[in-house]
């Protein structure tokens, strides 16, 4: 069974503007915080939120490429490490800007990409397959929700370490990040040794949260819905607030399970770790 298409083309301009406005209003000592659940500082998470409008319009929607090759990946060099390079060489460079270019930039790109993205026929083939749920080739609605989840993401990223309450995390904002990075559990149980029939349920808890089932076919998983009178092989439990940070950072179950005592694992646990170690980001 596959799940409806997630449509977030109109949510941009929402993140962005709140985004934007806890931004303008950070102190010196507030931009230079570091963040808990990544290895940039506030300025550098801003600035690859930056990046991402800027490289995205000219990419995709202007068609540029470098014509030195510097935006391509070097011999023998990973996408994930090509992408891990390009954000790197991009933070250091805009250490040089001051917070308010940063974010008048940032203004201005994130209010045409919001405008590029709603021009998209959402069900043609994307510049960009989501590698991450296992698609060689994705529509654009796919391509565009995962953006949706690197601002989403990395602007709550800005939140936590600033220790705010947050702008973006009400139903309507939050929900579509966590159903797209749920996109990921199927091809991240791949490999996992389960019989044919097997399903795995993942239980997110909040006001934004939800059940996923996923069930083991002939040769792969799918989701499912799951009769109520039937026991998953495994179940999966976590908080929201857990469970952005689980599926956006390469943990193994282990380490997970100690920094995020909120999950809770039933039944199968190794089927449950394999949940618990999906990534929903090229990490």
């Amino acid at each position: 069974m596959s799940l409806p298409p997630i449509f977030v083309a109109d949510l941009f301009p929402l993140v962005s503007e709140r985004t934007v406005a806890v931004l303008r209003g950070l102190s010196p000592e507030e931009w230079n915080l570091p963040t808990v659940s990544s290895k940039r500082r506030v300025r550098d998470v801003a600035s690859h939120l930056l990046d991402g409008s800027l490289r995205r319009l000219s990419l995709h929607r202007d068609g540029y490429q470098a014509p030195d090759g510097s935006a391509q990946p070097r011999e023998g060099e990973s996408l994930v490490a090509f992408l891990a390079r390009l954000n790197e060489e991009w933070e250091v460079g805009t250490r040089r800007l001051s917070p308010r270019v940063i974010v008048d930039l940032m203004e201005q790109a994130d209010r045409e990409l919001a405008a590029w993205f709603a021009s998209l026929d959402p069900f043609k083939e994307a510049i960009f397959p989501v590698v991450w749920a296992g698609e060689e080739r994705s529509a654009n609605w796919m391509d565009v929700a995962r953006d949706y989840t690197e601002k989403w993401h990395h602007a709550q990223q800005i939140f936590d370490a600033i220790g705010r309450p947050s702008t973006i995390t009400e139903r309507r904002l939050f929900h579509p990040c966590l159903d797209i990075f749920l996109r990921a559990l199927p091809w991240s149980l791949r490999d996992a040794d389960a019989p044919r029939g097997a399903v795995a349920t993942v239980r997110i808890v909040g006001d934004a949260g939800g059940e996923w089932n996923v069930a083991r076919g002939d040769s792969e998983w799918d989701f499912v819905q799951r009769p109520v009178e039937d026991r998953p092989a495994c179940i999966v439990t976590l908080s929201q607030e857990s469970a952005w940070k689980v599926f956006t950072r390469r943990l193994d179950a282990e380490a997970a399970l100690q920094r995020f005592p909120d999950i809770h694992i039933e039944g199968d646990r190794r089927l449950g770790c394999a949940v618990v170690e999906m990534v929903s980001v090229m990490a």
